[in-house]
């Protein structure tokens, strides 16, 4: 296991079947950072950098991208303005299944169909064999032995963005959004996360994965794009 904290890094094309020396990107790069498949799972710790982290990530086309953190943290900001129609967010879901009820129902009442629906539609955008970047709560461990046998089967990786930010500043995010969660569903995501941030910090990361990415608020607002590219 690599765990690279101090440069944006470049690591080699999935057709070479194994990392290349880590290399700082250029700035005439645009900021952009090689994330494609690698022979050895490796961490980039892009915290703590003053919003100075790379603008774009890119993996190989077909790998699978998790992007995990607190409810409020900035995940659905993140997929909806870095990843150019290939986010399966249960957000959305949750968006078209509220137009259709009424206003005064509870969502608790029809989350089980909210659900299965997120999860049908992600079914069908894996079948598609096409690259694809999946919201997650983190603390729904089967999504990601899912993908990750999904990855396997189609030769290709999976990979974790996982965003680290301060309790404090996820509640603020889901005031801001107008939509919370309870206190004990949101001790369950900081327990959830809280781990995998620490298991990412020692380099151990979820069976099947890749690599991981670190980001806390100001690297994750630096991210413009999430590409996939040979």
């Amino acid at each position: 296991m690599r765990i690279q904290r101090t440069e944006v890094y470049a690591a080699g094309g999935a057709a070479a079947g194994a990392a290349s020396p880590a290399r700082p990107v250029r700035p005439r790069a645009a900021g952009r950072a090689r994330a494609t498949t690698a022979s050895v799972p490796t961490v980039r710790d892009l915290r703590e950098r003053s919003g100075r982290g790379p603008r774009a990530l890119v993996f190989a086309p077909g790998d699978l991208v998790v992007v995990s953190g607190l409810p409020g943290s900035g995940k659905s900001t993140l997929i909806a303005r870095a990843c150019a129609g290939r986010g399966v967010d249960s957000q959305d879901a949750r968006e078209r299944w509220e137009r259709r009820m009424p206003a005064a129902l509870p969502y608790a009442v029809y989350r089980p169909l909210v659900r299965l629906a997120h999860y049908a539609g992600l079914r069908r955008r894996l079948r598609s064999g096409e690259a694809v970047v999946v919201h997650d709560c983190g603390t729904q461990a089967w999504v990601r032995r899912w993908l990750a046998r999904e990855a396997t089967r189609r030769g290709r990786a999976l990979h974790l963005l996982l965003l680290d930010v301060t309790p404090g500043d996820a509640r603020q995010g889901q005031r801001d959004r107008g939509r919370g969660v309870s206190g004990y569903a949101f001790g369950r995501h900081r327990r959830a996360v809280g781990r995998l941030v620490r298991d990412a910090e020692r380099g151990a990361l979820p069976a099947g994965c890749a690599s991981a990415v670190l980001l806390d608020r100001p690297a994750a607002a630096a991210l413009r794009q999430i590409t996939f590219a040979a």
